[in-house]
């Protein structure tokens, strides 16, 4: 099993305990679903995910107090959020391998995949009730329709004969990076820090989102269907291109880095700035 999590997952062998933690709470909040017709698709649907939003949201938590109960649920209504958000992303783009395996709408059809998608966000207001504050609601709701806008406006961006890296920019902070800062923030609400730490663990998780996406989008640059490759496409020199994008990356990852200069020196903060190493290997 662990050699298995090793090859999907990388962050699995530094981030065992907690990463197995997750998958349990995750199994927990299923569980609670299991007369449901969308269970076993759901299992399969979060099987394999490298679970790098609520590992944030915990060690954020922990890096302004500590984990406990109600911090699991909310890592569960992040990684939820951005399995729907998969489901969906892999229809529009036609994707025919996600993890190692058939996405979502090729094994369960198109009319599941819609409704599966419906059903996760009625899972996510379900516990963000149990979790009872206004503020991971209003959070929660914000991203899941911020990560709805970025998937239209790369959709047209697609089409167009003008994409600039503010475009791009723009497309990647509302579909990826800001899943990443309210995980960070909602860890950081939840582990009872100031406003002051909040701030920083979101603004840590709005940047290593954008330079997660940066660097995945580095590695897959030869897709067609990457708005990425339409920037590489335009350029009279693509190796223009490849090196805005790389220190566009390391530029984002040394503001998460300053971003964390506020936070107090512990365990968890090491982990947040060895994630940030892990997403700033060279390609």
């Amino acid at each position: 099993m662990d050699r298995k999590n090793l090859k999907i997952n990388p962050l699995f062998e530094t981030y065992k305990e907690y990463i197995t933690r997750i998958d349990h709470a995750l199994e927990s909040e299923l569980a609670l679903y299991s007369q449901s017709e969308f269970m076993q698709p759901l299992k399969y649907a979060i099987d394999g995910g490298k679970r790098i939003r609520p590992l944030i949201l915990l060690l954020s938590a922990e890096c302004v107090g500590k984990i406990d109960e109600r911090a699991y649920i909310a890592g569960c209504a992040v990684e939820f959020l951005h399995t729907e958000s998969v489901i969906h992303d892999d229809i529009i783009d036609n994707e025919t391998s996600r993890r190692y395996k058939d996405p979502f709408h090729i094994k369960y059809g198109y009319n599941t995949s819609i409704l599966t998608g419906d059903f996760v966000l009625g899972l996510i207001l379900n516990i963000s009730s149990r979790l009872n504050d206004p503020r991971v609601t209003k959070d929660l709701a914000n991203t899941a329709m911020l990560m709805s806008e970025g998937e239209v406006i790369e959709t047209r961006l697609e089409t167009s004969e003008d994409v600039t890296f503010d475009d791009y920019l723009k497309v990647i902070e509302y579909k990826t990076a800001v899943a990443f800062e309210t995980a960070a923030r909602l860890g950081a609400i939840i582990g009872g820090g100031d406003e002051e730490k909040i701030m920083a663990l979101s603004e840590y998780g709005k940047n290593i989102g954008i330079a997660y996406q940066i660097r995945d989008d580095l590695i897959d640059w030869k897709n067609e269907d990457k708005l990425f490759n339409l920037l590489v496409k335009k350029s009279a020199d693509p190796r223009d291109v490849f090196n805005h994008m790389e220190k566009l990356l390391k530029d984002y990852a040394d503001k998460a880095n300053t971003s964390l200069r506020k936070i107090s020196e512990s365990n968890a903060k090491s982990h947040l700035e060895f994630l940030l190493k892990f997403t700033t290997l060279k390609v």
